[in-house]
């Protein structure tokens, strides 16, 4: 089930019908990404530089070192920050292109299937903010773990792995049922959801590719949701 959803997720993402999505949800990671940086670094800018500044008020030779020490401990601090926030960046794309993204697998592999309710345009936008606070924090905690040798990277691949998949999985049911009974459902195969979501943060760990995260796990989770749904309806019939 989670891995024929992954290969059939990955088939989409060069298809002709995926190509506007794909260039949209591209071009708006890397702006989102681009201006994360550019925040970041004015961030430093204003909060860290004048903390260096007062260290040596009166050794104006030292400047020069602690400002080249300074721009390489940012540089390696922003790249950093950057590669946590890429998970909730990722969030906020998926609640505008999911529905996109979800109206063609449906077309293209359950044409005779009924078709999916799009989230309503704030409901889709509060769910993703609220999203990307909670994987902000879930990304705090694994950076914590970093110190921990051995525990950083399982770290990552399991608050990543849960917090993708439940969000998701979530989006992806909600087009068929109701937000509280998505979360049942969910809760009910928390097992196969998280396990998916282990596979989405992989490939949210593949540099570049990850640009494509929101547009694969949207597809693997329709494909999931449609699984799931099925064998629920075989087990009720049964």
């Amino acid at each position: 089930m989670i891995v024929e959803s992954a290969r059939a997720a990955a088939s989409h993402l060069f298809r002709p019908e995926f190509r506007a999505v794909l260039w949209k949800s591209i071009g708006l990671t890397i702006l989102l990404l681009i201006g994360v940086w550019f925040g970041l670094r004015e961030l430093f800018e204003v909060l860290a530089l004048p903390f260096f500044d007062q260290m040596v008020p009166d050794l104006p030779s030292w400047t020069g070192w602690i400002g080249l020490i300074a721009g390489i401990l940012a540089s390696l601090g922003l790249a950093l920050g950057l590669a946590l926030l890429i998970a909730p960046v990722t969030a906020i794309v998926a609640g505008l292109f999911l529905d996109d993204v979800a109206e063609v697998v449906e077309k293209e592999d359950y044409p005779l299937d009924p078709k999916g309710r799009p989230l309503a345009a704030i409901r889709s936008f509060v769910l993703s903010v609220k999203f990307m606070g909670v994987v902000i924090a879930g990304n705090i905690v694994a950076l914590l773990l970093l110190l921990i040798p051995g525990v950083n990277i399982i770290a990552f691949f399991v608050v990543n792995g849960y917090l993708l998949g439940r969000e998701f999985f979530e989006f992806a049911a909600m087009r068929f049922r109701p937000e509280m009974e998505a979360k049942a459902l969910r809760s009910k195969h928390s097992t196969t959801v998280f396990l998916a979501g282990l596979i989405i943060a992989a490939f949210m760990a593949v540099p570049i590719l990850n640009l494509l995260t929101p547009l694969f796990a949207a597809a693997m989770m329709v494909h999931l949701h449609k699984a799931v749904a099925r064998s629920e309806l075989g087990a009720a019939v049964g």
